[in-house]
């Protein structure tokens, strides 16, 4: 594996912006499309438990509604795709051991009793809002790492949480498969007309938010 330059790298990140305005005409191509999929289910997260489901909600009279629940941002209607990164309410006991399971299937190896009793811990010992808590700061390293990994494809985001969550679960019939709205993240390709795309992009000095000790 040939790694990109600290230059390519940083380019992407300095050309990625939180797109405003998509070209509802522009698609991402399906084979880019599944290298995004597939950095998503690469995301890491703690325990390696995944507490997440990945929605890709594809019908565009689905997204046009969505659009009331989203501030009216156009973002979730006229990108390319809409992801909506969902939280699992269901991680318990039983859905730590069907990642045991997976583990021991993958690896080719039993013996990870310790493993599951810790996470069982862990688990047991956060209420439900803890646990909602926990899991929802996994799913912004999802995000990050799309957004990021989209970049580097020259695929444009915007990461939103601008929306009613309650309502997003309602439409998507998220309250029957355990999960809720956590974040969105339309992505496509920016229109001409954003404005923002031509902005500087305005962040503090590193002196300002790297100290080493």
């Amino acid at each position: 594996m040939n790694p990109q330059s600290p230059d390519q790298i940083l380019a992407a990140l300095q050309w990625r912006y939180a797109t405003k305005v998509f070209d509802p005409e522009k698609k991402i191509p399906e084979a880019e499309w599944k290298t995004l999929e597939e950095s998503l289910v690469l995301t890491p997260s703690s325990f390696g438990l995944q507490p997440w489901e990945f929605v890709v909600v594809g019908d565009q009279e689905v997204r046009e509604e969505l659009v009331a629940h989203s501030w009216n941002q156009r973002q979730v209607a006229d990108a390319s795709h809409l992801l909506v990164i969902a939280l699992r309410t269901d991680v318990d006991e039983s859905y730590v051991d069907r990642f045991v399971s997976r583990v021991e299937e993958v690896r080719g190896e039993p013996g990870f009793t310790g493993y599951r009793d810790m996470m069982v811990g862990f688990i047991q010992n956060l209420d439900e809002e803890g646990i909602k808590n926990w899991g929802k700061l996994q799913t912004y390293i999802a995000l990050g790492q799309f957004m990021t990994v989209a970049a580097m494809m020259k695929i444009d985001t915007c990461p939103m949480e601008g929306f009613v969550a309650s309502e997003y679960d309602r439409i998507l019939g998220f309250e029957e498969r355990q999960l809720t709205t956590a974040v969105l993240c339309p992505a496509g390709y920016r229109s001409e007309e954003d404005k923002y795309a031509h902005l500087p992009k305005v962040r503090f000095q590193p002196e300002d938010v790297i100290t080493h000790q």
